[in-house]
């Protein structure tokens, strides 16, 4: 994640049989993505972490 750079970056949930811990073991859902993104704060920071969600923001075009 640290190589990859921010530009295009989205964090994501997809992986059915792969949940973030704490819930490694259950079928993966969309609602656990706020465990991704609280792991990648610790990687990252909050303020690439906010980069990370503008950009799922304009590719998806939300009105927020």
């Amino acid at each position: 994640v640290k190589f990859q750079g921010l530009e295009k970056l989205m964090l994501e949930t997809d992986s059915p049989y792969l949940a973030p811990v704490p819930y490694r073991g259950k079928r993966n859902e969309p609602a656990y993505l706020t465990k991704v993104s609280e792991f990648a704060c610790k990687l990252l920071g909050a303020k690439e972490v906010n980069r990370i969600w503008e950009n799922s923001i304009k590719f998806y075009q939300l009105q927020v």
